[in-house]
């Protein structure tokens, strides 16, 4: 039996657990949630994952998967854009290595726990039939915006692909929506306003008080979307314009997976006609938007399942290796 620490660390949650692989079977543990912010280094997370009282940390561990939300260099360092601090595995201290460390991006984790129990329990909220041979997208918003796909590999199989596409343009398209475009280049700084800018906590922050005049924090928007119904209204027509551009994109007529905080603690979003008529408006291709399934996966450990399948592929393609090579 061989032992997982399987992590997720997100720009305001660091999530991590315990699994243990039997055979190909995975079995989580224990789980255990830190914050991000307490943490002013990626070594000071592991000392305060170290100094809780969670089990298994990594020396102990026969593989360590780290999901970050952020792009991922060679599988070992990466500069997440929400974070204050960088990862770089290649300078871990002797006392937080194991055997077997890896560093992926959050939603190539994400993808990974489309092939677990975490994804077992997805909700279908448009309803489609899904088009065999085709990808399937994964996409979700949270501190950050989230995207990748299972591409089809011809063999019965998919293969995880990770995206940054939350960084793209993001297509704003009336009047008013300019001028909430300008709003929030007043706000960021920034001369471009990216995807993440309109989907994510700080968006959902950025459009209320657009259209209040107040300040709030993400937590108490979401908790009072009843109270303002054009904030809430305006978030879902933006997710669904996002969605459907990323399905477009990558023609993923296989179904589309809707993760992340926002949707998986707020399904409200998803279920808002706005949504549905912002991903389905397409004069060209309306007709096959209408048959993609969208489905809401609101298991806040995903992740960690995805990074735990992505740690037991690695050590049981290890140990096949090691097998042929004896044989």
């Amino acid at each position: 039996m061989k032992k997982i620490l399987a992590a997720d660390i997100g720009g305001t949650n660091s999530r991590f657990a315990a699994f243990t692989l039997q055979g190909t079977t995975l079995r989580h543990e224990r789980s255990i949630w830190l914050s991000t912010n307490a943490a002013d280094s990626f070594e000071h997370l592991l000392d305060l994952l170290s100094n809780s009282n969670f089990e298994l940390q990594p020396p102990k561990a026969d593989a360590a998967v780290f999901g970050v939300a952020g792009p991922v260099v060679d599988g070992l360092r990466s500069s997440p854009p929400n974070i204050q601090w960088d990862i770089d595995l290649t300078a871990l201290p002797k006392k937080f290595q194991c055997a077997s460390t890896l560093l992926i991006n959050d939603f190539l984790a994400q993808a990974y726990a489309a092939f677990t129990p975490a994804f077992e329990d997805a909700t279908e909220v448009v309803s489609g039939t899904a088009a065999t041979n085709c990808p399937v997208a994964i996409l979700g918003a949270g501190t950050g915006l989230g995207k990748s796909i299972l591409v089809p590999d011809g063999k019965g199989k998919y293969i995880p692909v990770p995206s940054e596409g939350g960084h793209s343009f993001f297509p704003f398209m009336t009047k008013e929506e300019l001028e909430y475009a300008d709003f929030i280049r007043k706000k960021t700084g920034s001369a471009k306003v990216i995807q993440e800018h309109v989907l994510s906590g700080s968006g959902l922050e950025h459009l209320f008080e657009f259209h209040t005049g107040e300040k709030a924090t993400s937590h108490k928007v979401v908790s009072h979307f009843t109270e303002y119904p054009i904030v809430l209204e305006w978030f879902a027509r933006f997710y669904g314009r996002v969605c459907h551009n990323f399905v477009l994109d990558t023609f993923a007529l296989g179904g589309l997976y809707i993760t992340g905080g926002i949707a998986a603690g707020n399904p409200i979003v998803i279920q808002q006609k706005e949504f549905e008529e912002s991903f389905r408006n397409c004069e060209q291709y309306g007709n096959i938007l209408c048959n993609v399934p969208i489905k809401i996966n609101e298991n806040e450990e995903s992740g960690l399942w995805g990074a735990a399948r992505y740690a037991a592929d690695h050590l049981i393609h290890k140990t096949a290796s090691r097998t042929e090579r004896k044989g």
